[in-house]
């Protein structure tokens, strides 16, 4: 196999595990009926291609996901959330991991927390007001948690991704 059709299929998988995790997350119910708190699940894909493909791929996967995700199982405008929080969320990733100083832990968090504030900068768009900002600190906190967990799972399966090549 050369080295074009396994980056195929490298994209081809991870696409396909954050399909598979935004169908996951589809099914677990908000958690305490705080609607917009989801623990990210599909992220894990992106993050693992940031590391193991490269930025390209990350892009590539994240817009993927966000878009057949949100026609799956979203609508319009959970489209619009997903694209400005995913979106936001990468490139601050992306920027932290060139850093080479901090782990994949914080770059998951950052990446967390950031794909929350955007989300709330299209909400204040949206509404055409400013009183949503508060919001930020409940998200923020769930971000922190779910970028913890989700930072770990990516870099246990990046090690084992690593051992194997």
């Amino acid at each position: 196999m050369n080295n074009k059709t396994k980056q195929i299929a490298k994209y081809g998988l991870l696409t396909a595990l954050a399909m598979i995790l935004g169908y996951v997350e589809s099914l677990i119910p908000a958690f305490f009926a705080i609607p917009g708190m989801k623990l990210g699940l599909p992220n894990i894909s992106v993050i693992i291609a940031l590391y193991i493909i490269g930025v390209k791929g990350a892009f590539i996967i994240n817009i993927s996901r966000i878009l057949l995700i949100s026609f799956l199982f979203g609508n319009g405008i959970s489209l619009l959330f997903s694209l400005s929080g995913g979106l936001l969320s990468l490139i601050i990733m992306i920027i932290l991991k060139s850093t080479k100083k901090i782990g994949i832990i914080p770059v998951s968090i950052c990446g967390a927390v950031s794909h929350n504030a955007g989300q709330i900068i299209v909400a204040m768009l949206l509404l055409e007001t400013t009183s949503v900002a508060w919001y930020l600190a409940v998200l923020w906190f769930a971000g922190l948690a779910a970028g913890v967990v989700i930072g770990i799972i990516s870099g246990e399966v990046i090690k084992r991704i690593n051992a194997k090549m």
